[in-house]
């Protein structure tokens, strides 16, 4: 990308920030399954000790059925082993809002990942209507050792970023302008804030990524367990009316 593409693309991103901060103004009251609202308005996502309104799925073992322990919370920190491909999502269905979170990557890996990269990932926009799977249809916000921020277009899904967009299919990737991830060990904190169609990725306060148009506008959130052990907390939600 050139230094003038890179500047229009910052220059787009700032449009869409500074429209969703007057946005944010209004805020909707907080959905069933959130606590209630910080002054910030924001809302958290999980309270200390459960995960109550979320569910879990893995492809061998159905919906809330996790017996290996692979998803628990313990003071309000998630704790994901990573040892079955899968995730833990939202009943609720969301479609303006800011969603911010934080993670670190733990030691234990499982294969196939024992010589790949730590992974894990934000899918949201998932309908209604579409049913579990591994990866169900629906945009990433990768979580992976050193491509925080990658848009992936899952199941058919579709954006436009910096003007070009992808042609459906399985699986297509947009990379992050920038890397600021911080060392292994260390907390990150990963922002998503989508508006009728845009969507922006923040990594540690910066903006990464931006797209448009997005063919998805709302849906389910999830968290993925892809064979790597990681941690999330302060899980929070701003929703816009």
């Amino acid at each position: 990308m050139s230094t003038n593409q890179v500047i229009s693309a910052s220059l787009r991103v700032f449009s869409v920030l500074l429209v969703l901060s007057v946005a944010a103004v209004f805020i909707s009251s907080s959905p069933a399954g959130t606590s209630s609202e910080g002054e910030d308005g924001f809302a958290r996502l999980f309270n200390d000790d459960n995960f109550d309104n979320w569910y879990t799925f893995f492809p061998e073992y159905g919906k809330n059925n996790d017996p290996d322990n692979v998803f628990s919370i313990n003071e309000g920190v998630i704790h994901v082993t990573g040892q079955h491909f899968g995730y833990l999502a939202t009943e609720e269905i969301y479609d303006n809002y800011h969603l911010k979170l934080e993670f670190k990557w733990g030691e234990q890996k499982w294969e196939p990942r024992l010589d790949l990269k730590r992974d894990s990932g934000i899918c949201f926009h998932i309908a209604e209507d579409v049913p579990d799977s591994v990866w169900p249809k629906s945009i990433e916000c990768q979580i992976q050792e050193g491509d925080v921020g990658d848009f992936w277009l899952i199941g058919g899904t579709t954006i436009s970023v910096d003007g070009e967009r992808n042609e459906p299919g399985d699986f297509m990737r947009f990379q992050k302008k920038r890397d600021l991830e911080r060392p292994n060990g260390d907390w990150n904190t990963v922002e998503v804030i989508t508006y009728d169609g845009a969507v922006t990725y923040l990594v540690n306060g910066v903006v990464v990524n931006h797209g448009e148009k997005a063919s998805v506008k709302q849906g389910r959130i999830l968290l993925q367990s892809e064979g790597a052990e990681i941690y999330f907390r302060n899980v929070e939600i701003k929703e816009f009316e």
